[in-house]
């Protein structure tokens, strides 16, 4: 998939609920000369930290859509990532970015199910310790940060917004993508269940649709972006 620089594939990241750009960062090397990696930045963290943080996906959405057209260029060509809450918000980025002149190759979503499924259970407007209880199930895991006050009071407000704007998210159009769809999952992902996972062929026209697991649960990408990375560059070969 490497390419001379002038037509070289970008591969856009859309972060997970509370997670920034620099989750993102190490991919730039494991990528190699594959993918030039770019990362959406969302107010509420790391560089946007005192901006207020979404909580409608599609708001989101198209009012990220210039900056990244900005950052990305005039048609370039371009892959999405997204896990979890990225998954959807990478969803209506595609939709977005067609009438843009950016030509999506590929939409890559991870630990999601299908756009029009709603979480059944969720952890929207419980107290700040049930929430954090709650996501942590969610997860599988706990943010160290969040043990620290300071960090604490920083993050759960993100946190907070995030997993509210991904629990109420309603696609913005009942039309599907025409781009080839990728759906990931941990094979142990407590969250979201193979079936859910699959649901996402019926959110492209394309005949392409592939489906991949990796051992893990639902932050399995935390330790696989290697293997992530592997399977995209696998799936693109495959198209081409």
């Amino acid at each position: 998939m490497s390419a001379e620089n002038g037509d070289q594939v970008t591969l856009l990241c859309v972060p997970f609920a509370g997670a920034g750009p620099s989750f993102f960062y190490p991919w730039r090397e494991l990528a190699g000369d594959r993918w030039r990696v770019v990362s959406v930045e969302l107010p509420g963290r790391e560089k946007r930290l005192l901006e207020t943080p979404y909580r409608n996906v599609v708001e989101a959405a198209k009012n990220s859509v210039d900056d990244i057209v900005a950052e990305l260029g005039a048609g370039a060509r371009t892959v999405l990532f997204g896990h979890s809450l990225g998954a959807v918000l990478a969803y209506e980025l595609v939709h977005l970015l067609s009438t843009r002149n950016v030509p999506v190759e590929r939409l890559v979503v991870s630990g999601s199910p299908g756009p029009w499924t709603q979480r059944e259970r969720r952890a929207t407007g419980l107290p700040d310790e049930e929430f954090l209880a709650r996501v942590e199930e969610f997860a599988g895991f706990r943010h160290e940060a969040l043990d620290h006050p300071e960090m604490r009071e920083l993050i759960l407000p993100v946190l907070q917004a995030d997993c509210e704007m991904h629990e109420n998210y309603v696609p913005s159009t009942d039309e599907p993508v025409s781009v080839p769809i990728c759906s990931l999952r941990g094979d142990s992902d407590g969250l979201v269940t193979a079936e859910e996972a699959r649901q996402w062929r019926d959110a492209t026209t394309s005949s392409e649709f592939s489906y991949v697991e990796f051992p893990g649960d639902h932050m399995y990408l935390v330790d696989r972006g290697r293997e992530v990375l592997d399977v995209i560059e696998a799936e693109s070969a495959r198209s081409r």
